[in-house]
């Protein structure tokens, strides 16, 4: 399986204040706001409207383009409102609002789809609506229709969860181990894959014993134990950690044979294989020093944020930074009332002392973020070329292979914003490429056009 070789990475403190305790679900709320933009892809269009009685699991928003998952109501009750507006994604989006009626009646589409082959196993993942839940969002059906699937062998669950505080993963790995066997085995049967590894970290020795347990001398299913360090769980560590295959920038894993999925992920869409029911709610930890009972809980999708840190008992001291996800990879939120979307894996409420930013100092050339970086790229050369505007540089030093993980900023004694400004370089290279591949493309059909009018 693995090569032996390991990939450069960081120490972070694990902070895994909830791994104890069970995953509890969520009362409902007096209202869910639901939008229609949940995965990388085009947003989905509405299929309900004002006025109209859903139900539990009734499809609300339908996947317009191919890279895509359908969005389902997380209860039953009337819809309240569609409007447009600022989305926890920073951008405009449609936002459906359903008041509970308290019932929770499930949709009559509620039925466990039929399966025969491996078209059908697609089609109904992606009825299912689940998308990766790591916080990627990539839609999972997507990603199982590879263009040649003879070349897929191996198919990776990550069960990795490397950043600090989130443990959904780790409860949902000890709670539902059978099932996520289950849905290993469906996914192997019907993509015709050769085999599957389950990628745990050590700090979780009762999640790899379960699935042990459970596996036994299972030949195609064998849990592949990886080292505490972060990001074990990134898609490109994963994988060469478990297979010894590098993946490059802009190519996806069926490139070297490999499918990889987020153990949540796999667990919801076997969930609805068994039962029907699409994804609707997400397990999240609720945690930071400033929460007062820090849990995990199952939440309704479109749960207002502010509704989850209440039933959490709210927070004590003042607020001062809320972040969704980990604090390697999450996201900042100016306010708490968006609603819960399926790629939040967490929220995570901070008071002054952990959210005050340390003052940049000079950078003293120690070379910690070089050592840091798991794709061995020069962190402070790509971080320079950006504040000189030195696109073709930029390019040079590959920046489109950073994976923006926050391991160079996480390392620098100078506390430089290494990762971000990165971020923006490879944001302006992307947008210089976009425009050089319009401009190719029109000066193609011009000189078609004129060709044609001779």
């Amino acid at each position: 399986m693995s090569s032996g070789k390991h990939l450069n990475g960081v120490r972070v403190k694990h902070c895994k204040n909830t791994a104890g305790q069970d995953i509890i679900p969520m009362s409902l709320p007096e209202k869910v706001f639901i939008p229609m933009g949940q995965h990388i892809g085009a947003p989905c269009q509405p299929v309900v409207a004002v006025g109209e009685q859903v139900k539990l699991g009734q499809k609300i928003g339908e996947a317009v383009k191919y890279v895509g998952a359908p969005i389902h109501s997380s209860v039953s009750g009337e819809v309240t409102g569609i409007r447009q507006e600022m989305s926890q994604m920073g951008v405009i989006d449609t936002i459906i609002e359903i008041t509970p009626d308290g019932k929770q009646e499930k949709a009559d589409s509620v039925v466990p789809p039929t399966v025969t082959d491996r078209e059908s196993f697609i089609k109904a993942v992606r009825e299912s609506g689940v998308v990766g839940l790591g916080g990627a969002t990539f839609p999972m059906s997507v990603k199982f229709d590879v263009k040649e699937p003879l070349k897929v062998d191996t198919f990776i669950i990550n069960g990795a969860e490397c950043e600090p505080y989130i443990t959904v993963d780790h409860r949902n790995m000890l709670t539902h181990t059978q099932e996520i066997v289950d849905g290993a085995r469906a996914v192997l049967k019907w993509l015709d894959i050769e085999r599957c590894i389950i990628g745990i970290e050590t700090n979780k020795p009762d999640a790899i014993k379960a699935f042990r347990d459970i596996l036994g001398d299972d030949s195609k299913i064998k849990v592949q134990e990886l080292r505490q360090v972060y990001p074990q769980g990134a898609e490109r560590v994963i994988i060469y950690e478990c297979t010894g295959r590098h993946l490059v920038a802009g190519k996806l894993p069926a490139h070297i044979g490999c499918i990889v999925s987020n153990v949540s992920s796999v667990l919801k869409m076997q969930q609805y294989l068994a039962t029907g029911m699409p994804l609707v709610s997400r397990s999240m930890t609720v945690d930071g020093n400033v929460v007062k009972e820090p849990k995990n809980v199952d939440v309704p999708i479109g749960t207002p944020l502010c509704d989850v840190i209440e039933f959490c008992g709210g927070t004590s001291g003042e607020v001062r930074k809320i972040i969704l996800g980990g604090p390697m990879m999450g996201r900042a939120i100016p306010r708490d009332d968006f609603g819960v979307i399926k790629g939040n894996s967490a929220i995570l409420c901070f008071d002054e002392k952990f959210a005050k930013q340390e003052q940049e100092k000079a950078c003293i050339n120690c070379g910690r973020c070089v050592r840091g970086c798991p794709m061995n790229l020069m962190p402070t050369r790509l971080a320079r070329y950006w504040e000189r505007q030195e696109l073709e540089l930029i390019r040079e030093y590959d920046v489109y292979t950073c994976m923006e993980c926050g391991c160079c900023s996480f390392v620098c004694p100078a506390r430089k914003q290494l990762s971000f400004e990165i971020k923006l370089a490879k944001q302006w290279v992307m947008e210089e490429d976009r425009k050089a591949k319009a401009k190719a493309e029109a000066e193609a059909a011009a000189a078609k056009e004129e060709g044609g009018s001779k």
